[in-house]
């Protein structure tokens, strides 16, 4: 407290030398002149003194025999004449400033959490059909009008919070992630389960349906593994009538998938020069600035680095500041020799195998083979796996046996 009030009346630091430096000392402390931070070098002292103390140096140094040098300025008096001389300077400060707490009135970005089957275009161009945009008034936002037209608007969305932070607008829904009711109209028809493709049935177990084929049956695209169409019985055995259901099972099919590569001779490589040139770029929402807009080299590529000044990170606004650093390179032709080309079909199969087991996809045999062609090396492969595998399809409604015959 003490060294702001210090600051805030202005201080000096000075030297004193002479007859008798210890003699000026005590006269300055009799008259009530506060000295402070006093160090002494061989005959020389050195002390802070406020400026009003110092005024009234003059007849104690003349009748101490004294010289007093002022050494440094300290506090407020000497720095508002010097900002006083720099108006540009202050001028921009208080545009700064006045800009800060202009823009804090606003909305400059709209956070979206929560939404996993509303894509964030088709929410965004809802708040916009109702004038919520980046760039309106706080004081123009409901709230409470915002968050019920969201669930109005969307069915799926069971929850919404809409809250401004700052300058920022967060709006957190939750969906209702219940599966969706069949109508009894979807409830009516029946499911089948057909086979996708050419095959052998490894295993099959039917919860709802009527198995068409048993395990080790070879089968052909499309057909019908599973029938929706359940019969039911009279006494004597004979068919009343079918009831359409949803089959449902798990079938593991055995199957050959093929799979081909190409590699080219030869290819182009980039080697860059080494030479780089660097322009920079401010982007205000939509609007992009450029400090230079002609071409830097005939062939190059560019690396883009981009962040939100310091000034405008809490506020939020859409200001972004980068370079783009362009590199200089020039196409060079390369042939693949026999075990570049080997590595790099290898490295795609192994990919494929990857995906197929990411998938769920046994690889029960593989026959890869790596051919040189007339223009390109060739991966030929043949795989032999197991999966789970099965498509649905509409149960074809049919007459129930004996009804024409009771019509007649």
């Amino acid at each position: 407290m003490i060294a702001l009030i210090q600051f805030l009346k202005g201080y000096l630091r000075i030297r004193v030398w002479g007859f008798s430096p210890e003699r000026f000392m005590n006269l300055c402390s009799m008259r009530n002149i506060l000295l402070w931070d006093i160090a002494k070098e061989g005959d020389v002292y050195y002390m802070n003194i406020s400026l009003k103390g110092f005024r009234s140096l003059r007849p104690i140094a003349r009748k101490t025999g004294t010289r007093v040098v002022i050494l440094q300025r300290h506090g407020l008096p000497f720095f508002v004449p010097v900002l006083w001389k720099r108006k540009i300077f202050i001028l921009g400060l208080l545009l700064c400033i006045s800009f800060w707490i202009f823009s804090s009135f606003f909305i400059w970005d709209i956070e979206l959490s929560g939404n996993y089957q509303i894509t964030e275009d088709i929410f965004m161009s809802y708040l916009k059909s109702n004038h919520v945009t980046v760039g309106m008034r706080k004081r123009d936002l409901d709230i409470e009008a915002l968050e019920k037209g969201i669930r109005r608007q969307f069915q799926i969305v069971t929850w919404t919070s809409a809250r401004l932070d700052g300058t920022k607008l967060i709006i957190q829904i939750k969906e209702n992630d219940t599966p969706p009711i069949l109508s009894e109209e979807e409830e009516e028809g029946g499911k089948d389960l057909i086979a996708p493709f050419d095959g052998k049935i490894i295993s099959m177990i039917v919860r709802n349906g009527v198995p068409k084929v048993s395990i080790g049956d070879e089968v052909t695209e499309g057909m019908v593994l599973v029938e929706g169409k359940i019969p039911v019985l009279n006494e004597d055995s004979t068919v009343r009538e079918y009831q359409y259901v949803a089959s449902d099972g798990d079938i593991i099919i055995e199957h050959t998938i093929t799979c081909e590569e190409t590699l080219p001779f030869d290819h182009i490589e980039k080697e860059y020069t080494g030479r780089t040139k660097v322009k920079y770029f401010l982007r205000i929402g939509n609007i992009e600035v450029k400090l230079d807009e002609e071409q830097p080299f005939l062939v190059y590529d560019s690396v883009i680095r981009e962040k939100v000044p310091v000034l405008f990170q809490k506020l939020s606004i859409p200001v972004m500041a980068g370079s783009i650093t362009h590199r200089e390179y020039s196409n060079v032709e390369y042939t693949y020799s026999e075990e570049e080309a080997k590595k790099i079909l290898s490295e795609k199969i192994n990919e494929f195998f990857s995906s197929l087991e990411e998938k769920g996809v046994q690889i029960i045999e593989k026959d890869v083979t790596i051919i040189r062609g007339s223009s390109a090396w060739m991966l030929n492969g043949s795989l032999l796996v197991r999966e789970r595998a099965f498509m649905q399809a509409d149960t074809v409604v049919g007459p129930v046996p004996g009804e024409d015959t009771a019509a007649r």
